[in-house]
């Protein structure tokens, strides 16, 4: 198959990264998006979506760990979680990492990510395709939210492109107000906000739209180096504040209780601790952070 040697991110217009491709693996245009997987020679396999890096085996494990472990120790007795987006399977993946929680449904509009991650990237999500407590749902997630029971999730994680094209709805007052129907008493949204430096805009309007749902409103970051441009922040939204103020010694005995404790490559205690205490250029953008 011909293919171009380097492969250029397109996420800016005036700045980015390139790979040198060892080989294409697969490249695809769904209903919804371009998808491209190939063998990079520093990175692993490499996932992109419209011309933009989605997952290489490389570092997966820094945005993967944060995005799931931070919310559900948070929470303490997060048992039944909802996944939107995350078609590579490495979020479902962690999230059942945590022996406590019973049933996690993860929904993703786009079949194709799912089959091509099941084919060429089978080891980011494992095991977790054929867990019996995943619900793999091929569907809308904002359909999904609009018709969930109301207390039917003690945790949401919503990784999704940036809030352009498929991507948009998913950062709609909506799509928040219902999160924030079908989480339970002290339930928690987490999502990805882009890479301050670069995309502050989506932290700051997507903390408005966020707070507009939820009393408690924040953003922890991941440093993950093929998400160029500094630190990733991840953005929160809890119904109680003390969610995210848990010390460390209570982190480490429910990640213990959990078993994921000395199994990760980016997450510990004193990280997701410390992963809160944001950069005034970060916390700037916040509603209470200025």
């Amino acid at each position: 198959m011909a293919y171009d040697l380097w492969v250029n991110e397109t996420l800016y217009e005036a700045w980015g990264q390139r790979f040198r491709v060892k080989r294409e693996l697969a490249r695809v245009t769904s209903d919804f998006q371009d998808i491209l997987i190939f063998e990079s020679e520093t990175h692993g396999r490499v996932m992109m979506l419209d011309g933009v890096v989605q997952i290489t085996e490389a570092d997966e494990f820094s945005y993967q760990e944060m995005i799931a472990h931070v919310p559900l120790l948070a929470h303490g007795d997060a048992r039944r979680v909802l996944i939107i987006g995350a078609g590579d399977g490495g979020v479902l993946r962690r999230v059942l990492q945590h022996r406590t929680v019973e049933q996690a449904v993860m929904v993703e509009i786009d079949g194709e990510v799912i089959r091509l991650a099941k084919e060429h990237l089978p080891g980011i999500a494992g095991d977790a395709w054929s867990d019996p407590r995943a619900e793999v749902l091929v569907a809308d997630g904002i359909d999904y939210v609009r018709r969930a029971p109301g207390a039917s999730f003690d945790v949401v994680i919503v990784d999704s492109t940036d809030p352009i094209g498929v991507g948009e709805v998913l950062f709609t007052d909506e799509f928040y107000a219902n999160c924030a129907r079908l989480l339970t008493s002290r339930g928690i949204v987490v999502n990805q906000c882009g890479v301050p430096q670069m995309q502050a805009d989506e932290l700051r309007e997507t903390s408005i739209r966020r707070g507009k749902a939820f009393p408690d409103i924040w953003a922890y970051v991941a440093a993950v180096p093929t998400y160029v441009g500094g630190f990733m922040t991840l953005g929160w939204a809890g119904k109680d504040a003390t969610c995210r103020a848990v010390p460390v010694p209570e982190i480490r005995r429910r990640a213990e209780g959990a078993g994921i404790l000395g199994t990760t490559r980016y997450w510990t205690p004193e990280i997701h601790a410390g992963a809160f205490h944001l950069p005034p250029y970060i916390a700037e953008h916040l509603p209470q952070g200025g």
